[in-house]
């Protein structure tokens, strides 16, 4: 029997792209002799034609498998249910909008039977984006490796990635409800490379990823694998505390020595307050977020419930 190729891609309203997604993948899978492969498309709450769009599909070719969640959980929580429910003995995980290049999964193939576990698609360039998003990605990546120990997340490397059975099975031991997929397939391990490839546009629809929804994530990524924002809260106070008390002496003193350049002044102190306060709401802030994420963890809900569930007739007894 053949080893399995499943291939999971998450899907929100992408009606104007599921017909292309489904024929140039199916087109470089039927090319790969050695296994035989799954399709498994996660829809996450779509509100447009895409869930009967790939239930007509999942008709036509029983090598397509679909994930209908119950209602829109966002994007890591699809990933997770793809995971959840991917039958391969290796899994390779994509956005349904083409930008990751299908034709990479053959090389990423050869890496794994090379012994490797995961093999993340790197992106060569970021053509398209605007300078502000290349810029804060950039940053990202960089706080997010200096903060996290030795969770270390390789520079543009998004969620496309080849993983095999047994970083899959890690991956869905780790069932937080705050998820950054990115980070988790560095922290379950095993052995690592990668291939570069040039990111394509995407063929149709819009972008789900705004500035807001960019900060959202980047909040998820740095806090789910560091309290290391909890410790610049701490740096901050004691760097404020020192200038505070620098300041009073420098005050004590002009005041004993009767200096006239010593002039009261509401605007400037007034400054000085605001200044502290809002250091501290920004800091409550951070303590908030993490609060948040221990009340929701504790609550122990199941992460998705599914709606629909279709499944290819590729899986073994």
């Amino acid at each position: 029997m053949k080893p399995i190729i499943s291939v999971v891609a998450p899907a929100y309203n992408e009606e104007l792209v599921v017909n292309q997604f489904y024929d140039r993948i199916s087109s470089i899978l039927n090319k790969i002799e050695d296994y035989d492969y799954e399709i498994l498309i996660v829809n996450d709450g779509s509100k447009d034609k895409t869930p009967e769009m790939v239930k007509a599909l999942c008709e036509k070719d029983k090598h397509l498998s679909f994930v209908s969640l119950s209602r829109n959980y966002g994007h890591e929580i699809a990933v997770a249910a793809g995971m959840d429910h991917a039958i391969g003995d290796v899994v390779v995980l994509m956005d349904i909008d083409l930008q990751d290049t299908p034709e990479l999964i053959p090389a990423m193939l050869k890496k794994y039977e090379e012994g490797f576990d995961v093999v993340n698609a790197k992106r060569k360039s970021r053509d398209g984006e605007t300078f502000m998003k290349k810029f804060t990605a950039k940053m990202f990546y960089k706080v997010f490796s200096a903060s996290s120990g030795k969770v270390k997340m390789p520079e543009n490397v998004g969620n496309y990635r080849l993983v095999s059975r047994r970083a899959v099975e890690a991956f869905k031991k780790l069932r937080e409800t705050h998820r950054f997929a990115r980070g988790l397939f560095c922290w379950v391990g095993f052995p690592t490379t990668e291939i570069e490839f040039e990111r394509e546009a995407r063929v149709a629809g819009k972008t789900k990823y705004n500035y807001k929804t960019m900060i959202n994530y980047a909040i998820e990524g740095l806090t789910s694998f560091t309290t290391a924002p909890l410790r610049w809260a701490t740096y901050a106070g004691i760097f404020t505390a020192v200038i505070a008390v620098l300041y009073l002496i420098y005050v004590l003193v002009m005041a004993f020595t009767h200096n006239p350049s010593l002039q009261p002044g509401w605007a400037s102190m007034m400054c000085v307050m605001l200044f502290f306060g809002s250091l501290q709401l920004i800091f409550l802030g951070v303590i908030g977020e993490y609060l948040g994420r221990i009340f929701n963890e504790t609550k122990q809900r199941p992460l998705y419930f599914i709606q629909e569930y279709i499944q290819t007739n590729q899986g073994r007894q």
